[in-house]
């Protein structure tokens, strides 16, 4: 037994290295192809991974051992909840918090402050306190002192000393640098000053963010949370609420880029079964002749799938180690939030992660042996006497022109795309996209013989009707060679149209929502923009200024396991609101919202709290609750988490708040925004506003748009060099297999030049259809793309828009390179003499 064992391990282990040894170029392009694949996704998990730690870690630290904490459903509540909750029997230690994100002038980006009460936080947050210098021990509680983290320090090049000046409204805050915290997170910019200072300095005073609370040992904390809510204005949340919210923020995002990442494992998937369908179609006769000396059927399977598994671990293991490279150089130099922009303030660093290589390894693996399971199954059935005659090469592929098969996917995959999502998440979306795949390089087989059928004409050139007449009789060797091609294009299809019409539908979406030339704010970045009535007076009567619209944004919050929605107040028509807002749905009439509050809710609200037109809900405004009707759905790019938009009048009326966030301005005829501003600068606040002209945030975001989809970009290229290289690969393998053919067609005159000729028509042929069904299959894809996936994971839509250039662009360098690749691997095929050629088929 142990000989026979032995035996079978050297046989075995001779077949594979003497196929390597053979053909190192193909097996070695194999590897690399798997490996681009796994590299991609384990660096995208582990970028993923370690930002979103660091940045759930920055949130805790500021919370850090407290139990609960109690806020309201806005940003701000009033402080004399502190001592209520100071004194409650079930409460051990309370201590109050005030944040805000403030505008730091010339930055792009908030500062996040964080106001104290030093001898309450010591307890919470010691790690959070600052450290005064020792000539000045009582800095924590002096009204000018800010300490600064490390992160912000470099961040804002200032040094212990240093004056840091801040925006809030109109107004500039000179706060002085009185030193560092006592263990901030690596990266977190953060600034930390008393309560009660940052309270008279920010125009705050009376409030807070939240109260921070130890409960008592043995109280029930959902009891407690129950009785917190009991009145409607307050809510208390755990730290996994805060978790909950930041992975809501951003699951969808990554979720995405992982699946983008897989799609090069995938392609590289339909490489392996082509390199390896074109291995056992060449070596038919071999694994014939190891059957007659007595191979069983196993042994020919396991030896296919041996080879399979061996570039599928090799390819994985390599994935492995280029993948934590990439995501470790990824995260010194470009920071993790992969320019989708969720995971600000924080430098992550790469940690390996054993677990996620193993499922990477493992999946690496897993797809090489998917890719090889057909040509293997074929390998192993095959009868020795019919293996052993030759030309019997395509119909060992027979059964892959079944198309019973290819239809099952194909309604599998559309049932798939109905479904509704599974967490949040698309998961049979992206289902339907891999059945779909798969069926559609299914049915080339037949799609194939029946094109190229047609197109055969007696009387054509000698080379044409050469081409057409082979492709058109060995169907299923056809469809190996176009499976590599028809997988990357049409991913990159069905991409390229997604990414386009997202693109095309949020510049029309910026021009609905900028219809002034110009728009002014006390603060970009940040909370602390405000605009007093006054001011807005004196705003309106600037010289050139025809018309000007204010709007007050605020932060709600309608569920402590979801990030706030945005509410923005702004002047709204209620008998044509789409003048105002960008409205998908028919709005109420007029008359119905008669004496109610009417809201305009964007998608997410609809998908995520099931808002819809003519829905009751209760707006939290003012530590009050109002009740309001959904008058409208709108489209909004800008926030995936929801966004409410309600008339201005009616806000200040409820609230009280006369103060706006900022205004757009439309200018008189003949009067340029640029003459606008400079009469706005002569106002004794105007050196206070930032300007942005629509043109520049249309600009602005726009670009913002590119770099978040830049590894989208990239993700498409490395798809289409894949394919690129399958195209090479199959038809190199495809010349070597068929050198008893040009031998023969050679020993009866045809000229080498001719042979080459008809190699160039057949890739050159092949490519084409390959990119003609490519095509249709990929706007079938991003169907799905535009119309599922999108709206699923990111709660909202978009227009469809065909990138034909593009398109066009991509599809001739593949069919010029699947021509040259013909034309190289022809002139190799047919570098031996003329006899041995021939002499192989007998």
């Amino acid at each position: 037994m142990k000989e026979a064992s032995g035996s079978t391990a050297s046989w075995s282990r001779w077949l594979l290295l003497g196929e390597w040894r053979a053909h190192p170029v193909r097996a070695l392009v194999a590897i690399a192809a798997i490996a681009i694949g796994v590299a991609l996704g384990f660096a995208i998990h582990l970028i993923n991974a370690a930002a979103f730690n660091e940045f759930t870690a920055a949130v805790k630290s500021v919370s850090a051992q407290a139990d609960l904490s109690v806020r309201g459903y806005q940003s701000r509540i009033d402080e004399g909840i502190y001592p209520q909750l100071a004194q409650r029997s079930d409460v051990q230690l309370a201590s109050p918090a005030l944040e805000l994100n403030a505008a730091v002038p010339g930055q792009t980006s908030p500062l996040k402050i964080l106001g104290m009460d030093s001898f309450k936080a010591a307890a919470l947050a010691p790690d959070l306190l600052g450290i005064p210098a020792e000539d000045k021990p009582y800095d924590m509680l002096a009204d000018d002192a800010v300490f600064l983290s490390p992160a912000a320090m470099a961040w804002l090049k200032l040094t212990t000393g240093d004056t840091l000046l801040l925006r809030n409204g109109m107004q500039t805050v000179r706060l002085r640098v009185a030193g560092g915290l006592v263990s901030p997170r690596a990266g977190q910019r953060i600034a930390v000053m008393d309560i009660g200072a940052m309270q008279w300095r920010f125009g705050l005073l009376g409030k807070l963010s939240r109260v921070d609370l130890v409960l008592k040992p043995g109280i029930n904390r959902e009891a407690f949370k129950a009785d917190i809510a009991r009145g409607g204005k307050l809510i208390a949340t755990e730290t996994s609420n805060q978790e909950a919210r930041t992975e809501n923020m951003s699951r969808a995002y990554r979720v995405n880029l992982t699946v983008l990442a897989l799609v090069a494992l995938f392609t590289g998937a339909f490489f392996v079964f082509s390199t390896q369908a074109l291995s056992v179609v060449r070596r038919r006769s071999q694994f014939a002749l190891l059957r007659v000396i007595g191979l069983t059927r196993g042994q020919i399977l396991r030896q296919v799938l041996l080879e399979g598994a061996g570039l599928g671990i090799a390819g994985s293991l390599l994935g492995i180690g280029s993948g934590y490279l990439m995501a470790a150089l990824t995260l010194k130099f470009f920071g993790g939030d992969l320019g989708g922009g969720y995971f600000p303030g924080v430098q992550p660093s790469v940690t390996f992660a054993p677990l996620a290589a193993g499922v990477f390894f493992a999946l690496g693996t897993v797809v090489a042996l998917l890719g090889c399971a057909a040509p293997a199954w074929e390998a192993a059935r095959a009868h020795p006497a019919q293996a052993l005659k030759s030309g019997s090469e395509d119909s060992s592929m027979s059964r892959l022109a079944a198309v019973w098969p290819a239809l099952l996917m194909l309604a599998a995959g559309g049932i798939c795309s109905q479904l509704p999502p599974v967490g949040g998440l698309p998961l049979f979306g992206y289902l339907a996209v891999a059945l779909l795949l798969i069926g559609g390089i299914m049915l080339m087989p037949r799609i194939s013989a029946l094109l190229f059928s047609r197109l055969y004409r007696p009387g054509q050139p000698a080379i044409v009707g050469l081409a057409l007449a082979r492709l058109a009789n060995v169907p299923n060797q056809a469809s190996i060679a176009l499976s590599g091609v028809l997988s990357s294009f049409s991913l990159m299809v069905a991409m390229a149209i997604m990414v386009a019409s997202f693109r095309v539908s949020v510049d029309d979406w910026l021009i609905h929502i900028l219809p002034a030339p110009l728009y002014i704010s006390t603060a970009i970045t940040g909370e602390s923009s405000r605009i007093s009535p006054a001011q807005q007076q004196q705003l309106a009567a600037v010289p050139g200024v025809q018309k000007i619209e204010f709007m007050r944004t605020a932060s709600l919050l309608f569920s402590p396991d979801r990030p706030n929605v945005l509410l923005m107040a702004r002047p709204v028509n209620a008998l044509d609101p789409g003048k105002s807002i960008p409205i998908l749905e028919g709005s109420l009439p007029a008359g119905s919202i008669t004496g109610v509050l009417p809201v305009w809710v964007s998608e997410a609200m609809v998908d995520l709290y099931g808002y819809k037109v003519g829905t009751q809900l209760v707006l939290p405004l003012n530590q009050q609750r109002y009740a309001a009707v959904v008058a409208g759905v709108w489209r909004d790019y800008a926030r995936q988490s929801g966004a409410i938009a309600m008339r201005l009048a009616d806000y200040q009326k409820l609230t009280g708040d006369l103060d706006v966030s900022n205004a757009a301005i439309t200018t008189d005829e003949h009067v340029t925004a640029e003459q606008v501003i400079k009469a706005i600068r002569t106002l004794p606040f105007g050196s206070a506003l930032e300007f942005a002209q629509s043109s520049e945030i249309r600009a602005t975001s726009l670009k913002i748009f590119d770099r978040s989809f830049a590894i989208t970009y990239l993700l498409e290229m490395i798809a289409m060099v894949i394919g690129l290289f399958g195209v090479a690969a199959t038809f190199s393998a495809q010349t070597l297999a068929r050198a008893k053919e040009f031998g023969m067609l050679r020993h009866i005159g045809v000229t080498r030049r001719e042979i080459i000729a008809l190699l160039v028509a057949e890739g050159s042929l092949l490519t084409a259809i390959g990119i003609l069904v490519g095509f249709v299959l990929g706007w079938v894809i991003s169907l799905i793309l535009v119309f599922i996936v999108n709206p699923q994971s990111f709660h909202w839509t978009m227009q469809m828009h065909m990138p034909w250039n593009l398109l066009f662009s991509v599809a001739a360098v593949m069919q010029v390179a699947s021509g040259l690749t013909a034309l190289l691997a022809g002139r190799q095929a047919l570098s031996g003499s003329v006899l041995q050629a021939v002499r192989e088929d007998w």
